[in-house]
């Protein structure tokens, strides 16, 4: 999770967009009910909420990856084309219970895994720091696609998830086909990062703030499951999830680290929290907010609660073939979950990009 809507349109409300905006100025049909032009040329897609949802997938599984054993969904032949699908914070893999069986049936070999810190993934050795710094999250999901012998796959995400797979795509594009990012260009840099917001913007970064104390990471150990839940209702907050919708994800959260790798997320975005210095090459090529030369769409939802600019700030770094697409229908910031079948359509459409 990125942030909250401010009351007033501020291009770089989240923090990790403010990059993108500074590196751009320094550089200079699945259950849709239909599809019409949109300003700068993406598409607006009406979502259907006729599809009743799943309660579980077909095939749970784990792997040593690295650093982790990976728990993952697995869906689809074994030797279709993959697909990597990716959630952010605080959800879960359960944002594409619905996504998984449509590009299943579609043909694709469809991977959901736990990012670190939830459901069933846990670290190999007690001496691995809970880092949740972007490069790590990044480098976890390589090491999974090599575990799984997965050469390339189209990779899609949302908030932590589509940040994860924009670094994949620029730093790694031989491992990605195609990308469907929500949201956009999500690459961060904590140099930026210091840089103030104007007030009102700040004001939505009250958990951000929070997590920076030790009463935050009190708190948020204390009261996870109420913490979580209000995100949810801020950042979707036309989305009418029910308790058990709400409490199948949130069991990921019991995971022994999930606090800590999200404190640290946070922290480190703000340059509280140290990263890996392994990592710091990669960091040191993400601060310039490289292209992404992929094919991608990207997608919004008409109601998401979290703070996103407009895709005219983020389509110049995309460099190859490229489109956005906005979701009405009152979409909010969870996009796979609330509007799967538009979701899994973007996939099956980039792959043929």
């Amino acid at each position: 999770m990125n942030a909250f809507r401010t009351p007033e349109k501020i291009d770089h409300q989240r923090r990790h967009l403010f990059g993108v905006a500074a590196a751009t100025v320094a550089a200079a049909h699945f259950g849709a009910t239909g599809i019409v032009e949109a300003q700068g040329g993406g598409t607006e897609t009406t979502a259907s909420r006729t599809l009743k949802s799943r309660t579980s997938f077909s095939s749970m599984k784990e792997i040593d990856a690295d650093l982790l054993s990976v728990g993952y969904a697995e869906a689809g032949a074994a030797d279709g084309p993959p697909v990597v699908l990716l959630h952010g914070w605080p959800y879960d893999i359960y944002s594409y219970v619905d996504v998984a069986p449509l590009l299943a049936d579609a043909g694709y070999r469809v991977i959901v895994p736990y990012l670190r810190g939830y459901g069933t993934t846990r670290f190999l050795s007690d001496a691995t720091p809970r880092n949740g710094q972007q490069a790590a999250l990044a480098c976890d999901i390589v090491a999974l696609m090599d575990a799984l012998k997965i050469p390339k796959a189209v990779i899609a995400g949302y908030d932590w998830g589509a940040r994860t797979a924009n670094i994949i795509a620029a730093l790694w594009p031989e491992r990605c086909k195609a990308m469907v990012s929500v949201s956009g260009y999500l690459i961060g840099s904590q140099a930026l990062n210091r840089a103030p917001l104007p007030p009102k913007a700040e004001l939505q970064w009250w958990y951000q703030y929070y997590f920076a104390t030790e009463r935050g990471r009190a708190g948020y150990e204390k009261y996870t499951r109420d913490f979580t839940r209000l995100i949810w209702e801020l950042a979707s907050p036309k989305w009418a999830f029910d308790d058990a919708t709400f409490e199948r994800s949130a069991a990921a959260f019991g995971n022994p680290d999930h606090v800590a790798i999200s404190i640290h997320n946070y922290r480190w975005r703000l340059g509280l929290a140290q990263g890996e210095p392994k990592y710091n090459a990669l960091e040191k090529k993400l601060a310039t907010f490289p292209a992404i030369g992929v094919p991608t769409i990207t997608m919004e939802g008409d109601a998401n609660g979290a703070p996103h600019p407009d895709p005219a700030t983020y389509a110049k770094k995309f460099s190859g073939k490229y489109e956005h697409r906005l979701i009405s229908g009152g979409i909010g910031h969870n996009l796979p979950q609330e509007a799967p079948q538009a979701f899994a359509q973007a996939v099956i459409d980039v792959d043929k990009f």
